[in-house]
């Protein structure tokens, strides 16, 4: 693989990372650009370096290190300031799919990466919209109720 190629794929999974950081940062979270950038620019990296000048074995080995090192990233990220609570844990998750993006960008496959962080991005935005938080409310107040009877 020529170095512009490698390159490319990088920045291309820079771009994509940043796009999720950017909607994470705007949505206040704890994790943004810069680091969503990183995650995915660094998982392209090793797998593009893995591709190009070690064995197929070698290069599997990386990929599972890269995830690995993101999950302890993310769980970094996760964090329980009251008892019951979880904060974090959708951060965390994005997270891991600018990881599997830097990756796929890696591996040259540019338009399922490309569609993955479309497909992040709208995932993370749906909270957003008021048909579906609406729809959200009533099942976590029916979760609620059904809970109280029980209990």
């Amino acid at each position: 693989m020529e170095q512009w190629e490698l390159l490319a794929r990088i920045l291309l999974a820079a771009v994509l990372g940043y796009g999720i950081g950017w909607e994470r940062e705007f949505r206040g979270k704890p994790a943004g650009e810069r680091t969503f950038a990183l995650i995915a620019l660094g998982a392209a990296a090793f797998t593009g370096i893995g591709l190009d000048r070690f064995t197929v074995t070698s290069t599997t080995r990386i990929v599972q290190g890269v995830i690995t090192g993101v999950g302890f990233l993310g769980a970094g990220l996760i964090f329980r300031p009251e008892r019951g609570t979880v904060h974090g844990l959708t951060t965390a998750a994005s997270a891991w799919a600018a990881c599997a993006i830097g990756v796929l960008a890696g591996a040259g496959d540019y338009l399922i990466a490309a569609a993955t962080a479309a497909a992040v991005i709208l995932i993370l935005e749906l909270n957003y919209v008021p048909v579906v938080r609406r729809f959200d409310a009533r099942r976590r107040q029916r979760a609620r109720s059904e809970g109280e009877e029980e209990g």
